[in-house]
């Protein structure tokens, strides 16, 4: 149980740190270049990983804080479970690494519209996300959203590939092409870890003593 909550909390600290750090001192869509195909580039996330809502708009916005609340309850719960019959390690271990993306990305979610003073917003007049210039501040007494209406900080940035296709090749010549375009962050990525881990054990999660 140690172990595990020590993972959770490393994890979490590293990411809020990451988080907090980019969100007060970069601008908005700004980053910087650190090797070949890898950027710290600053986005703001109002939905679910790569844009993908559950609901548009202010009410998608809403549900997805309430639905990654329940998410993290449930996770909870089943690791404590686990933990306490001693399952086995190839499922304990990708669902802490889960639960710890998600409670990650749940603090920025619920919380950060409370800590900082500016951050993207929704317009119910123009019915669209509203994003803003200069750098945040925290700010515990003015936050630029009530309590469950932040978005999430994103930052690990991956062009692999961001070039022209020749004008000769027909229909699509001239049109850009982008390969890996989604901009992530620390959560994203052991959520991801985890799930991949779920899959290459799968086997031996069926024949582990799990129930």
């Amino acid at each position: 149980m140690k172990k595990v909550f020590l993972s959770i909390f490393s994890i979490l600290l590293v990411d809020q740190i990451l988080k907090i750090y980019v969100k007060t001192h970069f601008e908005l869509g700004s980053g910087v270049y650190i090797f070949p195909f890898f950027w710290i580039f600053f986005v703001e996330n109002p939905g679910m990983a790569y844009g993908i809502y559950l609901a548009p708009g202010y009410l998608g916005k809403i549900i997805l804080s309430v639905f990654r609340i329940i998410l993290v309850f449930f996770l909870s719960v089943f690791l404590y479970k686990k933990i306490k019959k001693e399952s086995s390690n190839y499922l304990i271990i990708p669902t802490t690494f889960i639960l710890s993306g998600a409670i990650g990305n749940l603090l920025d979610s619920v919380l950060y519209g409370l800590l900082f003073d500016t951050g993207t917003i929704y317009d119910k007049e123009s019915h669209k996300w509203i994003s803003y210039t200069g750098i945040s501040k925290i700010n515990l007494s003015n936050g630029y959203a009530a309590f469950m209406e932040g978005c999430v900080v994103d930052m690990f940035y991956f062009p692999i590939i961001d070039t022209y296709i020749p004008t000769w090749i027909p229909f699509i010549g001239g049109s850009r092409f982008h390969f890996f375009q989604p901009v992530f962050n620390l959560s994203d990525f052991v959520i991801f870890i985890g799930v991949i881990l779920l899959f290459i054990f799968k086997n031996k999660i069926k024949h582990a003593k799990i129930f």
